[in-house]
């Protein structure tokens, strides 16, 4: 179906997409140098059935051993695969659909695994990228910046970085100004605010529409695109294409792996280069968009899955990243600082946390995909056709008023 700004394919079966266009570009992909923070590990582990109750038991068991409680404020995990492996898999499901391929890694506040991937790839098809963390008032955005110039890379991303970690009290919303513009000055650079409507700070879904509300107001001029994520319900991606169709963005994916499948949204265009397609985009304000076949899998299967290959052991890899517990870093205040769980002495985990793994594995086999696919709310299967499909004008009322209309596409703007 097309939209204003996007043209939207689902496909419910593998298709030669050649016959369409000539290009494929998948956008938001993680690898082995991406830092996951594990803030949000107590925020779930007391709500999931069976697991809360080991929970409790080994929180319990910490502070009365350690005289403080657990802190996951600076602990992070990072996903299997290398970038060369996570490019490669990207390449192959495009190619494989009959598209020449450009794929934008985009690890969390980091650029090292696009760096090796250059090494051997062409820039133009292989861009310089990261997901950039936006500290704004109460919380925080993922924004994909796509497309570093190469030679300022290292310096661009150092200055992004240090609005990230500033200690300040209060995140510097002036600075914050400053930086949005000198990226829109470089016509080649495209900015992508990621999955916008997801709570990811945990603040309540209300207080996050409030933040999302005025993040727009005050910094939408500078963003170029809003992501429909592969990771996310149908009902949250089709709110986010009500809201760009409202104000007037464009779509672009983003597929949001972690584990070993590769994205299951990607961009399609007639372009050849990755600074073409973001000129498609920044200046023609449109986009084609496709479902590949496996978004239609019940997306709590998906997640289970993906939670398994992250947990999972992998003997052909380094030795020091075979097993979860090396890809998992902690401090525990005993000396040796934010290293591996291994380090701190872990050789295969507690027996819960075995089981646990072993369950989650299970759940997200294709064997219960049935069970999640009946169980599914309707509002997140996706429609076998948009020929009917309703666009909500006016999402939240917030939304609705003091904003522009049309997004600047150069940096002239603001």
């Amino acid at each position: 179906m097309k939209f204003n700004q996007t043209h939207l394919h689902i496909l419910h079966q593998p298709e030669d997409l050649s016959k369409k266009v000539k290009t494929g570009v998948s956008l938001h992909c993680h690898t082995e140098h991406s830092k996951e923070m594990l803030d949000f590990v107590p925020h779930y582990a007391q709500k999931l059935p069976i697991v809360s109750r080991f929970w409790k038991w080994e929180s319990k068991k910490y502070i009365e051993r350690e005289g403080r409680p657990m802190d996951f404020s600076a602990a992070y995990w990072s996903p299997p695969l290398n970038s060369t492996d996570v490019y490669n898999i990207e390449k192959k499901q495009l190619n494989d659909a009959g598209l020449d391929a450009i794929v934008s890694l985009t690890d969390h506040d980091e650029i090292n695994g696009n760096r090796q991937v250059t090494e051997n790839s062409d820039i133009d098809i292989a861009p310089i990228s990261l997901e950039w963390t936006v500290p704004f008032l109460f919380g925080f955005f993922h924004l994909g910046i796509h497309n570093l110039p190469e030679a300022r890379a290292d310096e661009l991303t150092q200055e992004l970085l240090a609005y990230t970690f500033s200690e300040g009290d209060e995140p510097d919303n002036a600075r914050l100004h400053e930086l949005f513009k000198m990226l829109n000055e470089i016509p080649e650079v495209l900015v992508i605010l990621n999955h916008p409507i997801w709570d990811i700070e945990m603040v309540g879904q209300a207080r996050h529409n409030i933040l999302l509300d005025k993040f727009l107001k005050e910094h939408g001029k500078w963003i170029h695109a809003l992501e429909i994520n592969g990771f996310r319900s149908w009902s949250e991606n089709k709110k986010v294409i009500d809201i760009a169709e409202e104000l007037g963005y464009p779509i672009a994916t983003g597929g949001d792996r972690h584990g070993c499948k590769p994205n299951t949204v990607i961009n399609i265009s007639n372009k050849n280069t990755f600074s073409e397609f973001v000129e498609e985009i920044r200046v023609g304000k449109r986009s084609e968009v496709v479902l590949m076949p496996e978004y239609m899998q019940p997306l709590h299967s998906r997640q289970l899955q993906s939670f398994s290959e992250i947990l999972s052991h992998y003997p052909d890899f380094p030795s020091e990243r075979q097993d979860w517990f090396d890809r998992i870093f902690f401090d525990t205040f005993n000396g040796k600082g934010l290293v591996s769980l291994r380090d701190h002495g872990w050789k295969t985990g507690p027996k819960w946390v075995r089981a646990t793994i072993w369950t989650l594995g299970f759940l997200g086999s294709p064997t219960m995909r049935p069970v999640f696919a009946a169980v599914r709310k309707k509002k997140d299967r996706v429609p076998k056709s948009l020929n009917n499909a309703k666009i909500e004008t006016s999402p939240r009322t917030e939304m609705s008023t003091g904003f522009p209309n049309s997004p600047t596409s150069t940096g002239s703007a603001g």
